[in-house]
């Protein structure tokens, strides 16, 4: 049993190791903190609490001085380098430097070329989607009505500067800012017999409370078709080929009603574990993986688009790049992509 008074007489141990100690950090992994530690756990009650409560203050202790040697150690002095030029126009020679090989793509957008290529094989174009818009892309092209709460500056992010019409220009948070462009741009596919078929891959922003599972800054892949005929039967069967190729794995597709303003019938759809084959398990949890949103483009955002939706009729949906690639690779902190941190993108090189 460790008594109060092993916790003073360790502070003394502990800095001389510290003072000693080539990597200072060292002093946190010693046994000897690690015995005043364990050491909580076989106080008796009345101790108990004050015990671990003066271990704590000197783990704290100890904790602070090696954040600030590390502090100490990232600020040495280091020759000032003109960031303005690759290299010194007055030097015959260029420095040498990193050749392309050493570097590798971002996992996201490793992702995003992986499935806009899966979807070129059935017959999609693809198109960038903006990163500042106007509101008429953002909302009135798509249905929303002039109360609904997306047009609030809590959630989304306007600007100060406006638009031809004097509205603040808008940071999309969804990629469907496209889809009247499109719409507009290709309704003479229909005339003569073709569908207007495009997935637009895009940066997204929302003004998000950031924990492991949301982040104000993100990617995601818009997907459009249109023709004469189409019905929700395509669009389920449109997303269960690609799941199935992206995850190189037979899934299947389930949905249930949503609402999005510019979706009539709107649904959320999820696939069946890829991992477990809907028997349960750690990345699922009951068999189902919710992936996002989708339905049938309304007949309101068809008409802004020249388009008779008595005519033709054609689906849309959307849903997060980071999602996929988190589910893919088991990573648990959405976080990890925005981070910049080499540990974990060369884990996905």
């Amino acid at each position: 049993m460790y008594k109060l008074k092993v916790v003073k007489d360790a502070h003394q141990v502990l800095q001389d190791l510290f003072e000693s100690a080539e990597d200072k950090a060292d002093v946190l992994k010693s046994k000897e903190l690690g015995k005043l530690l364990a050491g909580i756990k076989e106080q008796p009650k009345e101790t108990i609490a004050q015990y671990g409560k003066e271990v704590n203050v000197l783990k704290q202790e100890f904790v602070k001085k090696v954040k600030q040697w590390q502090a100490d150690q990232s600020y040495e002095e280091k020759p000032s380098i003109d960031v303005t030029a690759p290299f010194d126009f007055n030097q015959n020679s260029q420095p040498e430097t990193l050749g392309s090989a050493a570097g590798s793509m971002h996992p996201v957008t490793s992702a995003q070329k992986e499935m806009v290529d899966l979807f070129a094989r059935m017959g999609f174009a693809s198109i960038e989607s903006r990163q500042l818009d106007s509101q008429y892309y953002m909302f009135d092209s798509l249905n929303f009505p002039d109360d609904h709460p997306a047009r609030d500056h809590y959630d989304t992010f306007l600007l100060e500067e406006k638009d031809d019409k004097n509205r603040p220009l808008v940071a999309p948070s969804h990629t469907s800012t496209m889809q009247i462009r499109l719409l507009k741009k290709y309704k003479d596919n229909l005339k003569n017999g073709e569908p207007i078929a495009f997935v637009v891959p895009g940066r997204v922003f929302r003004n998000e409370d950031l924990d492991a599972r949301h982040e104000h800054t993100f990617h995601q892949l818009e997907g459009i078709y249109v023709a004469e005929g189409v019905t929700t039967a395509n669009l389920v069967a449109t997303l269960k080929e690609w799941m199935s190729g992206y995850f190189k794995k037979e899934v299947e597709i389930k949905t249930q009603p949503f609402y999005f303003p510019f979706t009539e019938p709107s649904l959320e759809f999820a696939i069946s574990c890829p991992f477990c084959g809907k028997a349960g398990c750690k990345v699922c949890g009951e068999g189902w993986l919710e992936l996002g949103g989708c339905g049938m483009i309304h007949p309101n955002v068809l008409k802004e688009a020249g388009i008779d939706p008595k005519k033709y009729s054609g689906f849309a949906w959307g849903f997060g790049t980071e999602r996929m690639v988190m589910i893919r690779y088991g990573i648990e902190d959405v976080r990890h992509f925005m981070g910049g941190k080499l540990e974990f993108l060369r884990q996905l090189k």
